[in-house]
């Protein structure tokens, strides 16, 4: 097996789909490309499931580490940059908060199959990082409100029925 996934085209599938998919003995995963839409990932159900199996069984393992052991949090955070280097702009506290949610956060994506939850923790960990990297969004964010600030209670959005 290649450690690289094939790429087809959408042209390709609807044309010789047995050819087309026959390609995935070779590898991993099928990238479809498709002309206005997002690229498709194709693979079969048991590497799919073998994958989050892995990140299951991970996210399990750093959660036994650290019940036996609290210094494996406390390397977890020191290491954090290396794989988010934007945590440097967090608050030591922050960072150690932003740690134990994405290990619960990855745990739970492994029991449902759905890494979701996960992007958008990041996304809003990345997000207040960035606004501790900049002293102007920081005053802005942390700044004290008074009665006239206040625009009154924020209705929920409407869901479309």
């Amino acid at each position: 097996m290649t450690a690289l996934p094939a790429e087809v085209t959408l042209s390709d599938l609807l044309n010789k789909p047995k050819a087309t998919l026959a390609r995935l003995a070779g590898s991993r995963q099928l990238v479809l490309h498709r002309r206005d839409a997002e690229d498709l990932v194709i693979t079969t159900a048991e590497r799919a499931a073998a994958d989050n199996a892995v990140v299951r069984d991970t996210t399990r393992l750093f959660r036994e580490m650290i019940r036996k052991d609290p210094m494996v949090m406390t390397l977890a955070v020191q290491v954090l940059p290396a794989v988010f280097p934007w945590v440097r702009h967090l608050p030591e506290d922050d960072r150690q908060e932003f740690a134990v949610e994405w290990l619960e956060a990855l745990g739970a994506a492994g029991e449902l199959d759905n890494t979701a939850a996960v992007d958008g923790l990041v996304a809003a960990w990345k997000y207040t990082a960035e606004i501790c990297s900049d002293p102007e969004l920081y005053a802005l964010a942390t700044r004290e409100y008074d009665e006239f600030d206040d625009y009154g209670p924020v209705l929920p959005p409407e869901v479309p029925g």
